[in-house]
């Protein structure tokens, strides 16, 4: 089950933990998404994040019309 359940609720940027919950995956699932070409992960250190508006927007780029 989800823990979000409105795009409203989803935080401006996204840790691997925050990230595997909006998508419901385990957590070592959406780190390896957060290092795979083309995914919008902002390094800060060895702090890895993707800010929302970014996030969204790759899922439109996924996403077949």
């Amino acid at each position: 089950m989800s823990y979000y359940t409105s795009l409203d609720q989803v935080p401006l940027s996204l840790n691997a933990d925050e990230l595997a919950k909006v998508l419901d995956i385990s957590t070592p699932v959406a780190y390896e998404l957060m290092r795979s070409e083309g995914f919008p992960t902002l390094y800060i250190g060895k702090r890895m994040i993707v800010f929302k508006t970014k996030f969204l927007e790759w899922i439109d780029q996924q996403t077949p019309v």
